[in-house]
């Protein structure tokens, strides 16, 4: 343990060497470290390892002494913040600061200002802190070193306690998720969907995109996820025109289609917008490259019309099949079918293209990833300040443009912003920074309405950017750090994906609302 932590640690290094041979076996190591102008230790024994400072990613709902998550070597680690618990005023972050990794069953990594040494102590200079007066509670002491690295008092602190007092919540929760026999609330996102109320036969649920600024969309069952445009992109010779190139896509060869010149519309330079569509019909797999992704749309029978046989190419094998009608026909969006789409011959010479560029290997993998694959789950990403969030795609109604004004509705419940008429329904919008204890932001282009149906109720929740639509292998889900009774229920799982250097909190959409407050939201969609 000892050589692990020195490894690990150039600052304690330096002052163990002189430890060598001296210390007789009754002799205590200790830790020392500052935080503000208090010098600190701890015992060596729970000490795992002291790391540099890792960023971090910030959990909603969690206590405010929680500075975030990090990834250490694939597992989650919690950031806590000794300034916080003791009080302390904050500071930015120097080159001397430290994580010191405690472990009591579930390693915790504690910010420290600075680690000064490691040292042996002899029992006759440890003494008891009960008549210890300072800024820190007495009760959170185990002793007092006295005249050790040239200091006359150092503080040694009882991580145990420390933990059992700020983070109470966190002990019974873990019991009590042992005693359940370690199930969790994931259990909720494989409910089907009519358990729910989220099928509905006489809706279409599509992804809408925009190519060459005109409006199209495709059925969400037809689309395994959605892509940002990678740099490296294989350009094949003698391929179609339409097909841009074969890229990798989790160890699997995806072709890439410009829709823009499948369509016959002018070319244009690809850049950070472009989005790839990732289509699967059957065994078979393309990605569309479209301008821009705009939104999820749930779209009733009633506002669709199949497109007139005389505009449909090859007798209605064309790759339009329908148009929906929007905001009073004002807003047109056509449907492509992605079973005509396959038709295309450029389609199939972009398969063809891939089989040919593929790997030999990939044989041996496809019967492997197809059996992972279903064990995949499907997101939807959105950004609130700088961290991604991710709910089952199946939970998504729609997603919509936030309006330039919200009506506010007397008597209301506090916590809705207002309300919008979504196709002759009011829709409550909730802000969901302020549900999730954030701070509000000044609305731009960029914010989006997701629209859950909670308890039969569809509500709307206002996040900053819907980012895309992906596929996460269940193997990087792991449950989060227990924080807060409110946050494991809401934000129980975290997608851990390590290549990307990504973390992403998985909500349940079924726990954005207490039952109280669903109550009150029913009231008033009558």
């Amino acid at each position: 343990m000892t050589t692990e932590l020195l490894n690990q640690s150039a600052d304690a290094a330096n002052s163990v060497d002189s430890l060598g041979d001296e210390l007789a076996s009754d002799i205590r190591q200790f830790v020392t470290f500052l935080v503000g102008e208090e010098v600190f230790a701890v015992d060596m024994a729970p000490v795992q390892e002291i790391i540099r400072l890792p960023e971090v990613v910030r959990v909603p709902l969690a206590p405010a002494t929680l500075d975030g998550l990090a990834n250490l070597r694939g597992k989650l680690l919690p950031i806590i913040s000794l300034r916080r618990i003791f009080g302390f005023e904050e500071e930015a972050h120097s080159d001397s600061t430290r994580a010191v990794v405690i472990n009591f069953g579930e390693p915790l990594g504690f910010i420290v200002d600075r680690v000064a040494s490691v040292v042996g102590v002899d029992p006759s200079k440890i003494e008891d802190a009960s008549s210890m007066q300072g800024a820190i509670d007495g009760d959170l002491l185990s002793g007092i070193l006295k005249d050790v690295s040239g200091h006359a008092m150092v503080m040694v602190l009882n991580f145990e306690k420390l933990i059992k007092n700020e983070f109470s919540e966190i002990a019974a929760l873990s019991k009590a998720t042992q005693a359940r026999g370690g199930s969790n609330n994931s259990d909720l996102s494989s409910k089907g969907d009519d358990e729910d109320g989220l099928t509905n036969t006489d809706e279409h649920q599509l992804v809408s995109f925009e190519v060459c600024d005109q409006e199209y969309a495709i059925a969400i069952e037809d689309v395994q996820e959605i892509v940002q445009l990678p740099e490296n992109i294989i350009h094949v010779p003698r391929s179609d025109s339409h097909v841009i190139g074969v890229i990798t896509l989790r160890s699997r060869l995806l072709p890439l289609v410009s829709l823009r010149s499948l369509f016959g519309m002018s070319g244009r330079s690809l850049d950070e917008k472009s989005r790839v569509v990732v289509l699967s019909l059957g065994t078979a797999t393309v990605g569309l490259v479209v301008d821009s992704v705009r939104e999820v749309l749930r779209v009733p029978k009633a506002e669709v019309d199949v497109m007139p046989a005389l505009l449909t190419r090859d007798g209605g094998t064309g790759e339009i099949s329908e148009i929906c009608r929007l905001e009073g026909g004002r807003r047109m969006v056509s449907i492509v079918s992605a079973r005509n789409l396959f038709n295309q011959s450029a389609i199939r010479e972009a398969l063809s293209t891939m089989k040919q560029t593929k790997h030999p290997l990939d044989n041996t993998l496809d019967s492997a990833e197809d059996e992972l694959e279903e064990e995949d789950e499907q997101v939807v990403v959105f950004h609130l300040d700088k961290e991604e969030f991710g709910v089952p795609i199946r939970s998504v109604q729609e997603i919509v443009r936030v309006p330039e004004e919200l009506t506010r509705v007397p008597h209301a419940p506090h916590f809705v912003e207002g309300v919008i008429n979504l196709r002759g329904t009011v829709l409550p919008v909730i802000d969901l920074r302020v549900r999730l204890g954030l701070r509000r932001v000044e609305r731009s282009d960029r914010h989006r309405i997701m629209v859950f149906l909670l308890n039969g109720v569809r509500t709307g929740f206002v996040v900053d950017q819907v980012a895309e639509v992906l596929r996460i292998p269940k193997n990087a889900v792991e449950a989060a750090p227990q924080l807060s009774s409110e946050q494991s229920r809401l934000l129980s799982r975290m997608a851990n994906l390590q290549k990307q250097k990504r973390m992403v909190q998985l909500l349940e959409p079924a726990y954005l609302l207490e039952n109280g407050q669903m109550t009150e939201l029913a009231r008033l969609g009558r």
